[in-house]
């Protein structure tokens, strides 16, 4: 499938999601579904045959609130049915609202508290480095998460470690749960911290795929040292009333706000 439409479909499915399960975090699914759809359009060396290879490349959701996102770009890859999707939220369900590995194939670990992504993804890397392994780890974050100072021991670390079979991708929505992401704790210079802590650092428009694509490819940037991609992009990307709204961190589509959202995707390239 091609990654276009594979972003969205991640997207109407992360909608009819959080409406049925009157859910939260649509904004955030919508605004990582592009970096989902390129990483299982064919960067990511999975097989859903094989979810528990020994070397199949590694993906952590560190904003585990958009487990939903994720949930779909796994069913449309193959990992389980499509139709499971409409368990999501739903009492005894294995796809619980943050991501959840336990049932769930495809998805390596479970997240919830934010800020603890990266750090695992870390010791992931650093473990495949010592048992000289050749996949990669990807992690993908939040900016406003990029606040807690567990983050920035797990980026010192995977610098000192050269750890270039490592990727983060940052979901720069600038918009956190409550507020602006400047509002809250701001992060400019941003490129410029990850790279005076020994990062290769990328910025791309994390809705053009071609930009993603090659960004992807070219982790890393160079050898020996960790790549980060700062990935712009806009909270509630695709439907034009909740994009760039803090209000659609915890708000859930219903009645006329989810026919209208639907129609938007349903019709977006």
């Amino acid at each position: 499938m091609q990654s276009r439409e594979l972003a969205r479909r991640i997207r109407v499915h992360a909608l009819h999601m959080t409406s049925r399960g009157r859910s939260s975090h649509i904004g955030s699914a919508l605004s990582i579904a592009d970096i989902l759809a390129v990483l299982y359009a064919g960067v990511l060396r999975v097989d859903p045959g094989r979810p528990d290879a020994p070397d199949r490349d590694r993906f952590v959701l560190s904003k585990g609130h958009a487990g939903a996102a994720v949930y779909a770009a796994l069913a449309e890859s193959g990992f389980f049915p499509v139709e499971k999707l409409k368990t999501h939220y739903q009492d005894g369900s294995d796809l619980s609202g943050h991501i959840s590995h336990k049932g769930v194939p495809g998805v390596d670990v479970s997240t919830g508290s934010l800020g603890h992504g990266l750090s695992i993804a870390t010791g992931m890397a650093y473990t495949g480095q010592l048992d000289d392994t050749s996949h990669s780890v990807y992690v993908l974050l939040s900016d406003g998460e990029c606040d807690e100072g567990s983050n920035w021991e797990a980026i010192l670390f995977a610098a000192h470690h050269g750890l270039d079979n490592l990727v983060a991708i940052v979901d720069y929505n600038k918009i956190q749960s409550l507020a602006p992401v400047s509002e809250t704790l701001a992060l400019e210079p941003f490129a410029d911290k990850w790279t005076s802590f020994g990062w290769n650092v990328r910025e791309v428009d994390g809705h053009n795929h071609e930009q993603l694509r090659t960004a992807f490819e070219q982790a890393p940037l160079s050898p020996g040292r960790p790549t980060v991609i700062i990935a712009h992009t806009t909270k509630g990307r695709g439907v034009s009333f909740m994009e760039n709204s803090v209000l659609w961190h915890y708000r859930t589509p219903q009645g006329a706000e989810f026919q209208q959202a639907l129609e938007e995707l349903e019709q977006s390239a």
